[in-house]
């Protein structure tokens, strides 16, 4: 049955008794609060109502924030830095108190200028420049400097005019201008380190680097002059990689060969000495046999391949000799007879000179 329906008297929804003469503590509240802001809808208590109001909700949605997954959360309490934020979902005291400066950190950011300046040997150059960075520390980003673009960019320029300044027209043409954009960002990280920019620089590049119109056919030339210098440079450099190998190893060679004949004509040397001393002793020991021994020797070499024969025996002993040959059969004449050659007897004639040859 419903707590108010028809003959049940009045009563509230807990069961409890709302006679005319019974009141609750609440209604007393009520009252009072009534009697102070006046009724609704008269006079000035609804509008401090409505103000009440707007001021709670207010500070119920100003007592949290949602940093993204992009940014950095700066508060600031009462205008002065407190701490720092992380993405995510964060409570902080409500505004006026405290407040949230959020700053894009993954963001890269980029500049772009083009500059005429002077080079070092009086040329006059265009650059086209451009400069990538974030932020790195949101702090010193938002209250170190005014203006954090426009300081990267000025500070750009300064640190390009001063590189470019600083070297010849030539070697800012040419393969040596990458190592210009690596010194112009080192100089435009230094200088932002100093103003305490908080920014980090990611990449200085140029895109273009030209000479002035009224000498660019010159600069072409010798552009192209310098390209056909690298050109045979290369292909000398390649000539001497295949020639200077095959050099090495013809004289690595000659040198082994070298080392060779001196080492055989050395231990020959050494193996005749060793000869002749042995000899040396065996002359000393029997000189008449030995010199006879070395005479039959030496003839015995001379004539091994000469067919023509001396006898000096007398004629006492004759062998058959072949005629023109080192060896076989003896050689017949036109006649079919043997040529017969006639040689001493060792033993006999030894016997009869007494030992001389």
């Amino acid at each position: 049955m419903a707590w108010n329906e028809p003959g049940k008297g009045p009563r509230d929804p807990w069961g409890r008794d709302r006679r005319p003469g019974g009141k609750s503590p609440l209604d007393d509240l009520l009252k009072k609060v009534k009697s102070h802001l006046g009724k609704p809808g008269r006079g000035s208590g609804n509008i401090l109502t409505a103000i009440l109001v707007l001021l709670v909700v207010g500070l119920l949605f100003s007592s949290y924030t949602i940093i993204n997954a992009r940014q950095v959360g700066v508060v600031l309490r009462f205008g002065e830095y407190s701490r720092m934020l992380s993405p995510g979902f964060h409570f902080k005291l409500p505004q006026p108190i405290e407040s949230v400066r959020k700053v894009e950190a993954t963001r890269v950011r980029s500049i772009n200028d083009k500059v005429s300046m002077l080079t070092r040997d009086e040329n006059i150059i265009t650059v086209d420049f451009t400069v990538q960075y974030q932020v790195d520390d949101a702090r010193k980003y938002l209250f170190s400097l005014n203006d954090p673009d426009g300081t990267v960019q000025a500070a750009a320029e300064a640190a390009v005019r001063g590189v470019i300044g600083g070297s010849d027209m030539d070697q800012i043409l040419s393969a040596a201008g990458a190592d210009l954009v690596s010194r112009a960002q080192q100089v435009l990280q230094k200088t932002l380190d100093n103003y305490n920019a908080g920014l980090r620089i990611n990449e200085v590049s140029f895109q273009n680097v030209s000479p002035p119109k009224e000498v660019k056919d010159a600069f072409d030339d010798v552009n192209k002059a310098r390209e056909d210098k690298q050109s045979i440079e290369n292909t000398a450099l390649a000539y001497a990689n295949k020639v200077i190998p095959v050099a090495r190893g013809d004289a690595a060679r000659i040198a082994a060969e070298a080392d060779g004949y001196k080492a055989e004509r050395i231990a020959r040397a050494t193996g005749d000495t060793t000869r002749f001393d042995l000899l040396l002793k065996q002359y000393k020991a029997a000189p008449e046999v030995t010199r006879r021994r070395l005479w039959l020797e030496t003839m015995e070499q001379v004539m091994a391949d000469n067919p023509k024969v001396i006898d000096g025996s007398g004629g006492r002993n004759i062998i058959n000799l072949p005629f023109g040959r080192s060896s076989g059969a003896p050689t017949t004449s036109s006649d079919g007879s043997s040529i017969n050659a006639v040689v001493p007897s060792v033993s006999s004639s030894a016997s009869d000179k007494g030992g001389q040859p």
